[in-house]
């Protein structure tokens, strides 16, 4: 009786282990990438304008233009 459970102790601290190890801390480009994969077209496309809008109303000496005019 003592060794099944020391085995069902070793699996669920191996299961355990394996968990931890799959889960990896996601840099933040990635996480972005996939939350903007995850928007509709639609979405994407309010999205994709409003960033384009701001940039074209910025004034040229700004950091954030990235056009160069």
């Amino acid at each position: 009786m003592i060794w099944i459970i020391i085995g069902v102790a070793v699996v669920v601290v191996a299961l355990g282990l394996l968990a931890m190890r799959r889960r990896r801390a996601t840099d933040g480009v990635s996480t972005f990438q996939r939350q903007i994969d995850a928007l509709s077209p639609e979405a994407r496309r309010t999205v994709v304008d409003r960033v384009q809008r701001l940039d074209h109303e910025s004034p040229p000496d700004e950091p954030g233009r990235v056009d160069g005019a």
